[in-house]
C-alpha cells in the first residue's frame, strides 16, 4: 500500500478501505479525524477573540469585562504554550495556543487603550509579563518548576474565567463580551478534550480542557441569559 501522508496525516489507511468498498476501521479512522479537528481548530484559533476586539473598538468602551480576567488568560496561554513546545506534542495538539496568545496580548492591550484609568498596579503587571515570559517560552527554567507552573495553569484559566462570570452575575449583563468568541472558546474545548485523547497527550493536557468547558461553557449561558432584547422587540412588547 502507498503511504499518503501531508502535514503528519496518514490518508493512506483510509483511502485504502475505501479503494477496497469497505469502511475504514475505527483504528484508521479516528487519528485521521482527530488530526483534521486538531488543524481546523488551529485554523478556527487565529481569529477566535478577533470579535471580541473589534466589539470593543467598535464601541469604544470595556463596560463589564474584568481586566484581571484577560490578563489571567495571557498568562495561562503563555504557559500553556511553553509546556507544550518543552513536551514536543504535535503542532496540531496545540497549534492554536500560540495564535490564541497573541490575539489575547493585544485584547489586553485594546482594554488598557479604551479604559477610563489604568493604574500604576497594572502597568506594574504588564512589565513583570514582558520580563518573564521570554525565558518561560525558551524553557529556561527549572524542570520541577516547569511542571509546578503547568499545574497551576489550569487553577489560572480558571481563575482567569471567574472574575469575569462573577462581574455579569453582579451586573446582570455581560456588557462587551462577544457571544462569537464565547461560543467558538467553548467550541474549541469541547473537540479539543477529543483531540487530546487521541493524541495521547498528558492527562493534565486534558484537564485543561474541560475546564475550559465548564468556565467557557458558563460564560456563554450568562451571554445567552443576559441578552437585553433590541428596540424592536421591545416596541413589539
Amino acid at each position: 500500500m502507498v503511504r499518503m501522508e501531508f502535514m503528519g496525516m496518514d490518508f493512506s489507511c483510509v483511502f485504502g478501505s475505501l479503494t477496497d468498498g469497505k469502511f475504514p476501521e475505527k483504528d484508521c479512522l479516528l487519528p485521521l479525524i482527530s488530526k483534521l479537528l486538531g488543524y481546523a481548530i488551529v485554523a478556527a484559533s487565529t481569529t477566535v477573540k478577533l470579535p471580541q476586539i473589534m466589539k470593543i473598538i467598535q464601541h469604544k468602551s470595556v463596560r463589564g469585562l474584568s481586566v484581571v480576567a484577560f490578563e489571567m488568560e495571557v498568562i495561562g496561554y503563555t504557559i500553556a504554550l511553553a509546556y507544550c513546545l518543552h513536551k514536543g506534542l504535535p503542532f496540531s495538539a496545540y497549534g492554536e495556543l500560540a495564535f490564541l496568545l497573541i490575539q489575547a496580548i493585544i485584547l489586553v492591550a485594546t482594554i488598557y487603550y479604551f479604559s477610563p484609568r489604568v493604574g500604576n498596579l497594572t502597568w506594574f503587571r504588564a512589565l513583570v509579563y514582558c520580563g518573564l515570559a521570554p525565558t518561560i517560552l525558551a524553557g529556561k527554567i527549572d524542570p520541577f518548576l516547569f511542571e509546578a507552573l503547568y499545574a497551576s495553569q489550569h487553577a489560572i484559566f480558571f481563575f482567569a474565567r471567574v472574575p469575569q462570570i462573577w462581574e455579569n452575575f453582579k451586573n446582570k449583563s455581560t456588557g462587551e463580551l462577544s457571544f462569537l468568541t464565547s461560543f467558538m472558546n467553548s467550541l474549541g474545548s469541547i473537540v479539543r478534550v477529543f483531540t487530546s485523547l487521541q493524541e495521547k497527550a498528558p492527562t493534565s493536557v486534558v484537564l485543561g480542557s474541560v475546564v475550559g468547558i465548564l468556565t467557557n461553557g458558563a460564560i456563554l449561558s450568562q451571554i445567552i441569559i443576559y441578552q437585553k432584547p433590541t428596540r424592536k422587540e421591545k416596541k413589539k412588547d
